[in-house]
Protein backbone atom coordinates (compact mmCIF):
# COMPACT_ATOMS: atom_id res chain seq x y z
CA UNK A 1 0.00 0.00 0.00
CA UNK A 2 1.26 3.51 0.07
CA UNK A 3 2.31 5.80 2.63
CA UNK A 4 2.54 9.58 2.82
CA UNK A 5 4.75 10.08 5.64
CA UNK A 6 7.20 6.53 5.38
CA UNK A 7 8.42 4.59 2.55
CA UNK A 8 8.60 1.03 2.26
CA UNK A 9 11.00 -1.15 -0.15
CA UNK A 10 12.26 -4.66 -0.15
CA UNK A 11 15.24 -5.62 -1.76
CA UNK A 12 18.30 -8.43 -0.72
CA UNK A 13 15.11 -10.46 1.40
CA UNK A 14 15.22 -7.27 3.77
CA UNK A 15 12.08 -4.88 3.80
CA UNK A 16 13.48 -1.31 4.66
CA UNK A 17 11.04 1.45 6.78
CA UNK A 18 11.94 4.82 5.65
CA UNK A 19 10.74 7.85 8.16
CA UNK A 20 9.83 10.42 5.43
CA UNK A 21 8.93 13.85 6.77
CA UNK A 22 11.99 15.48 7.09
CA UNK A 23 10.55 19.11 7.53
CA UNK A 24 8.97 17.98 10.59
CA UNK A 25 12.47 16.10 11.25
CA UNK A 26 10.37 12.51 11.29
CA UNK A 27 8.32 13.57 14.25
CA UNK A 28 5.55 10.59 15.73
CA UNK A 29 2.41 13.00 14.84
CA UNK A 30 -0.43 10.44 14.69
CA UNK A 31 -0.45 9.57 11.32
CA UNK A 32 3.07 8.61 10.98
CA UNK A 33 2.46 5.74 13.78
CA UNK A 34 -0.84 4.62 12.41
CA UNK A 35 1.25 4.19 9.15
CA UNK A 36 4.55 2.78 11.42
CA UNK A 37 2.95 0.19 12.58
CA UNK A 38 0.50 -0.77 9.31
CA UNK A 39 3.72 -1.47 7.09
CA UNK A 40 5.39 -2.82 10.57
CA UNK A 41 2.63 -5.56 10.36
CA UNK A 42 2.61 -5.16 6.42
CA UNK A 43 6.05 -6.53 6.31
CA UNK A 44 5.62 -9.17 8.98
CA UNK A 45 3.69 -11.03 7.02
CA UNK A 46 5.93 -10.88 3.69
CA UNK A 47 8.63 -13.22 2.91
CA UNK A 48 11.36 -10.69 3.85
CA UNK A 49 14.15 -11.99 6.42
CA UNK A 50 14.78 -9.10 8.43
CA UNK A 51 13.43 -5.08 8.36
CA UNK A 52 15.12 -1.82 8.88
CA UNK A 53 13.95 0.78 10.03
CA UNK A 54 15.57 4.21 8.83
CA UNK A 55 15.05 7.65 8.03
CA UNK A 56 15.32 11.06 5.89
CA UNK A 57 16.85 14.30 7.03
CA UNK A 58 18.41 16.29 9.41
CA UNK A 59 17.22 13.95 12.49
CA UNK A 60 15.83 10.33 12.71
CA UNK A 61 13.25 11.41 14.88
CA UNK A 62 12.51 14.14 17.61
CA UNK A 63 10.16 12.11 19.32
CA UNK A 64 6.15 12.98 19.13
CA UNK A 65 5.11 15.92 17.20
CA UNK A 66 3.84 18.51 19.61
CA UNK A 67 2.08 20.10 16.98
CA UNK A 68 -0.41 17.37 16.96
CA UNK A 69 -1.04 17.61 21.26
CA UNK A 70 -0.65 21.07 22.16
CA UNK A 71 -4.47 21.73 22.39
CA UNK A 72 -5.39 18.08 22.51
CA UNK A 73 -7.54 16.62 25.72
CA UNK A 74 -7.19 13.41 27.97
CA UNK A 75 -8.60 11.46 25.74
CA UNK A 76 -6.75 12.07 22.80
CA UNK A 77 -3.34 12.39 25.09
CA UNK A 78 -4.74 8.44 26.03
CA UNK A 79 -5.29 7.78 21.90
CA UNK A 80 -2.31 8.81 20.82
CA UNK A 81 -0.10 7.39 23.71
CA UNK A 82 -2.01 3.55 23.00
CA UNK A 83 -0.84 4.02 19.53
CA UNK A 84 2.56 4.96 20.33
CA UNK A 85 2.37 1.65 22.53
CA UNK A 86 1.16 -0.05 19.79
CA UNK A 87 3.82 0.60 17.26
CA UNK A 88 6.60 -0.06 19.97
CA UNK A 89 5.35 -3.05 20.76
CA UNK A 90 4.44 -4.27 17.27
CA UNK A 91 8.55 -4.02 16.60
CA UNK A 92 8.62 -6.94 19.08
CA UNK A 93 5.93 -8.59 17.86
CA UNK A 94 6.47 -9.26 14.05
CA UNK A 95 9.08 -12.44 13.70
CA UNK A 96 11.84 -10.88 11.90
CA UNK A 97 14.55 -8.86 13.59
CA UNK A 98 14.39 -5.41 12.85
CA UNK A 99 17.41 -2.91 13.17
CA UNK A 100 17.74 0.69 13.44
CA UNK A 101 19.54 2.42 11.12
CA UNK A 102 20.41 5.13 13.16
CA UNK A 103 21.91 8.38 11.28
CA UNK A 104 20.98 11.47 13.22
CA UNK A 105 19.37 12.45 16.89
CA UNK A 106 16.93 10.81 17.90
CA UNK A 107 15.07 12.04 20.97
CA UNK A 108 12.05 11.18 22.89
CA UNK A 109 9.76 8.70 21.48
CA UNK A 110 11.97 8.91 18.47
CA UNK A 111 14.99 7.75 21.18
CA UNK A 112 12.41 4.81 22.49
CA UNK A 113 11.66 3.63 18.70
CA UNK A 114 15.38 3.06 18.49
CA UNK A 115 15.57 1.88 22.14
CA UNK A 116 12.36 -0.70 20.88
CA UNK A 117 14.40 -2.21 18.01
CA UNK A 118 16.00 -5.49 18.43
CA UNK A 119 19.26 -4.33 17.25
CA UNK A 120 20.55 -0.70 16.18
CA UNK A 121 23.67 0.22 14.31
CA UNK A 122 24.56 4.33 14.75
CA UNK A 123 26.37 6.75 12.51
CA UNK A 124 29.00 8.83 14.83
CA UNK A 125 26.93 11.67 13.95
CA UNK A 126 23.98 9.77 15.62
CA UNK A 127 22.88 11.71 19.22
CA UNK A 128 20.02 10.70 21.75
CA UNK A 129 18.10 12.15 24.19
CA UNK A 130 14.66 12.08 26.34
CA UNK A 131 14.74 15.71 26.79
CA UNK A 132 11.17 16.02 29.11
CA UNK A 133 13.59 16.06 32.28
CA UNK A 134 14.65 19.84 31.00
CA UNK A 135 10.69 20.62 30.25
CA UNK A 136 7.77 20.27 31.87
CA UNK A 137 6.63 16.89 30.55
CA UNK A 138 8.66 13.68 31.67
CA UNK A 139 9.32 11.35 28.72
CA UNK A 140 7.38 8.19 30.59
CA UNK A 141 6.67 6.15 27.79
CA UNK A 142 9.98 6.43 26.60
CA UNK A 143 11.07 5.94 29.58
CA UNK A 144 10.05 2.15 29.44
CA UNK A 145 11.92 1.10 26.22
CA UNK A 146 15.17 3.17 27.14
CA UNK A 147 15.34 1.49 30.79
CA UNK A 148 15.23 -1.88 29.68
CA UNK A 149 18.46 -1.30 27.77
CA UNK A 150 20.62 1.01 29.09
CA UNK A 151 20.11 0.23 33.44
CA UNK A 152 19.09 2.37 35.95
CA UNK A 153 21.47 4.73 36.61
CA UNK A 154 21.74 5.94 33.40
CA UNK A 155 18.38 5.76 32.14
CA UNK A 156 17.81 8.19 35.01
CA UNK A 157 20.51 10.49 34.24
CA UNK A 158 19.30 10.86 30.90
CA UNK A 159 15.57 10.90 31.42
CA UNK A 160 16.01 13.16 34.68
CA UNK A 161 18.97 15.70 33.13
CA UNK A 162 17.35 15.70 29.54
CA UNK A 163 20.97 15.75 28.37
CA UNK A 164 22.16 14.27 24.95
CA UNK A 165 24.26 11.39 24.99
CA UNK A 166 26.61 10.51 21.63
CA UNK A 167 26.21 7.32 19.66
CA UNK A 168 29.98 5.88 21.46
CA UNK A 169 28.40 6.37 24.55
CA UNK A 170 24.49 4.91 23.63
CA UNK A 171 26.88 2.13 22.66
CA UNK A 172 28.96 1.72 25.74
CA UNK A 173 25.51 1.70 27.34
CA UNK A 174 23.55 -0.73 25.76
CA UNK A 175 21.49 1.40 23.82
CA UNK A 176 23.17 0.95 20.19
CA UNK A 177 24.82 -2.28 18.89
CA UNK A 178 27.71 -0.68 17.28
CA UNK A 179 29.06 3.14 15.97
CA UNK A 180 30.77 3.72 12.56
CA UNK A 181 31.40 6.30 10.38
CA UNK A 182 28.69 7.83 8.41
CA UNK A 183 29.95 6.31 5.01
CA UNK A 184 29.97 3.04 6.37
CA UNK A 185 26.86 2.92 8.21
CA UNK A 186 24.56 1.32 5.50
CA UNK A 187 26.60 -1.32 4.85
CA UNK A 188 27.50 -2.24 8.45
CA UNK A 189 23.57 -2.07 9.19
CA UNK A 190 23.15 -4.95 6.18
CA UNK A 191 26.53 -6.90 7.36
CA UNK A 192 24.75 -7.24 11.11
CA UNK A 193 21.26 -7.74 10.08
CA UNK A 194 22.51 -10.58 7.38
CA UNK A 195 24.02 -12.12 10.31
CA UNK A 196 21.06 -11.76 12.49
CA UNK A 197 18.85 -13.52 9.66
CA UNK A 198 20.82 -16.19 9.04
CA UNK A 199 20.00 -19.52 9.37
CA UNK A 200 16.10 -21.10 9.82
CA UNK A 201 14.13 -18.25 9.67
CA UNK A 202 10.93 -19.87 11.46
CA UNK A 203 13.59 -20.76 14.86
CA UNK A 204 14.70 -17.37 15.13
CA UNK A 205 10.94 -16.09 15.09
CA UNK A 206 10.11 -18.29 18.17
CA UNK A 207 13.41 -17.66 19.64
CA UNK A 208 12.71 -13.46 19.28
CA UNK A 209 8.96 -14.50 21.11
CA UNK A 210 10.62 -15.99 23.39
CA UNK A 211 13.13 -13.30 24.44
CA UNK A 212 10.65 -10.51 24.90
CA UNK A 213 8.43 -13.07 26.97
CA UNK A 214 11.26 -13.83 29.45
CA UNK A 215 12.51 -10.99 29.91
CA UNK A 216 10.37 -9.89 33.08
CA UNK A 217 9.63 -13.03 34.58
CA UNK A 218 11.75 -13.79 37.71
CA UNK A 219 14.61 -16.23 36.99
CA UNK A 220 12.85 -19.62 37.89
CA UNK A 221 10.13 -18.61 35.40
CA UNK A 222 11.80 -17.71 32.79
CA UNK A 223 13.64 -21.08 33.11
CA UNK A 224 10.32 -22.97 33.10
CA UNK A 225 9.00 -20.87 30.05
CA UNK A 226 12.09 -21.42 27.87
CA UNK A 227 12.69 -24.80 28.83
CA UNK A 228 9.24 -25.67 27.00
CA UNK A 229 9.65 -23.21 24.19
CA UNK A 230 12.83 -24.82 23.69
CA UNK A 231 11.20 -28.52 24.07
CA UNK A 232 8.62 -27.56 21.81
CA UNK A 233 10.87 -26.03 18.91
CA UNK A 234 12.95 -29.22 19.05
CA UNK A 235 10.27 -30.54 16.90
CA UNK A 236 9.90 -28.36 14.03
CA UNK A 237 10.86 -29.58 10.75
CA UNK A 238 13.94 -26.89 10.58
CA UNK A 239 15.58 -28.25 13.96
CA UNK A 240 15.20 -31.81 13.07
CA UNK A 241 16.98 -30.88 9.32
CA UNK A 242 19.64 -28.82 11.87
CA UNK A 243 20.33 -31.97 13.75
CA UNK A 244 20.59 -34.43 10.57
CA UNK A 245 23.01 -31.95 9.17
CA UNK A 246 25.13 -31.50 11.84
CA UNK A 247 25.53 -35.32 12.36
CA UNK A 248 25.99 -36.03 8.63
CA UNK A 249 28.42 -33.44 8.52
CA UNK A 250 26.58 -31.47 5.82
CA UNK A 251 24.66 -27.71 5.40
CA UNK A 252 21.17 -27.99 6.05
CA UNK A 253 18.49 -27.13 4.04
CA UNK A 254 15.57 -24.62 6.08
CA UNK A 255 12.54 -24.14 5.00
CA UNK A 256 11.70 -20.79 3.10
CA UNK A 257 9.42 -18.49 4.30
CA UNK A 258 6.46 -18.47 1.40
Amino acid sequence: MSYELIEVAYEEQFATITLNNPKRRNALSLKCMQELTTALREVGESSARGVILAANGPAFSAGHDFADMADGDLEFMRKLLRTCTTMMNTLQEIPQPVLARVHAIATAAGCQLVASCDLAVASTEAAFATPGGRGGWFCTTPMVALSRNVGRKRALEMLLTGDSIDAQTAADWGLVNRVVQPEQLEEESLHLLRAATRGSFFSKALGKQAFYAQMEMPQPLAYSYAMEVMAAASQIPDAQEGMRAFLEKRKPQFEERS
